[in-house]
């Protein structure tokens, strides 16, 4: 429960090698201050969330009851698509019909500082300084999929803080760019003109996530060809469920079509609402995300509490000089910290 979550007597059990970190008034006041929209507070719980501060845990559970109404957006695409420009223009569009908006930019990770290399909030200048917009970048940091590891977090952040509409663009690698329709309530892939036979080498990749897909750059040569080709793939591709997946044109740098696509994705909104394709598409989202979550407690647990660094380097040894194979070790650690290893 929640009042167990935020008791001033109830301590966090901190990971191996961190404090333990106390409930007090602060901690209420922080999640107060979240929940009533205090830019301050969600920077440094996102941050919390990012660096795996003791704190995050409580937060994240304080949060939750207070989470669930947002509209999840997922934006994304092949790099130079016009993500984050169409990204701008949206959010704008959302923003004049009185939505708080959050956007969560995934971006490249620097191998050097390990940060995000582009930084989206540099070309979303003229959300910058807009009190009902809150713009984060996050660094992939190695995670596959487009997404940053703390990312659902992170939106579910924002939701307790008030947004009706939380936009996540993904870090735009190509077809394995899956990840983000396992956690957005709808999902825009964009493409552009001169795109040619590349949307059938995606057909078995992120073409297929689509609730919606975006033409950008529509005022180049080559659209009417690109049309030809989603089409062609939609018509045999799986039915939604009465859900005809459109086909739409935007010029993201002029803002042409923006509004037309704000408004197909208030009918897909609708659509998830009142067809169980909706409850049964939440549930999916929860189950993965649950069995993610239960996957890096097991492993943490594992790892961390029953190996140190000097076992584990003696297990690499082993592998590397061939003297045992890495699956008979991973059976003998499960043992080891009273898992029954194989699978049912």
């Amino acid at each position: 429960m929640i009042a167990d979550c935020c008791s001033p007597t109830k301590p966090h059990e901190a990971r191996p090698g961190q404090r333990k970190f106390p409930m007090s008034d602060s901690f209420n006041k922080q999640v107060e201050q979240i929940c009533s929209g205090n830019r301050r507070a969600i920077a440094q719980a996102i941050s919390a969330v990012e660096s795996g501060s003791p704190l995050s845990v409580p937060l994240l559970k304080s949060l939750f009851r207070k989470a669930g109404r947002a509209y999840v957006i997922g934006i994304t695409g092949s790099p130079g698509a016009g993500k984050s420009t169409l990204l701008e223009k949206l959010a704008a569009e959302y923003r004049r019909q009185n939505n708080r908006v959050g956007i969560v930019a995934v971006d490249p990770t620097s191998p050097f500082s390990g940060g995000a290399i582009l930084g989206d909030r540099i070309r979303m200048q003229t959300l910058a300084t807009d009190n009902g917009t809150y713009i984060r970048s996050m660094a992939t940091r190695g995670q596959l999929g487009g997404l940053a590891p703390a990312t659902r977090d992170v939106a579910m952040i924002l939701d307790a803080a008030g947004c009706d509409v939380v936009f996540v663009e993904t870090v735009g690698v190509g077809q394995d760019e899956v990840e983000i329709a396992r956690m957005a309530d709808a999902t825009v892939v964009i493409v552009t003109p001169g795109m040619g036979d590349d949307i059938q080498t995606f057909k078995a990749g992120v073409m297929e996530i689509a609730d919606l897909f975006v033409i950008n750059k529509a005022d180049q040569l080559g659209v009417e060809r690109a049309e030809q080709e989603l089409q062609a793939m939609l018509t045999v591709a799986p039915k939604r469920q009465t859900w005809q997946i459109p086909v739409l044109k935007t010029v993201a740098t002029t803002g042409e079509g923006v509004s037309g696509l704000r408004e197909e994705l208030e009918k897909f909104r609708n659509f998830i609402q009142a067809n169980p394709l909706g409850i049964e598409r939440r549930r999916v989202r929860l189950r993965i995300r649950l069995l993610d979550l239960l996957r890096q407690s097991l492993f943490e647990k594992v790892a961390n509490g029953q190996f140190d660094s000097e076992a584990i380097e003696r297990y690499v040894s082993e592998i590397l000089e061939r003297r045992r194979d890495p699956h008979s070790i991973v059976e003998e650690m499960l043992e080891a910290s009273g898992v029954k290893p194989g699978r049912e």
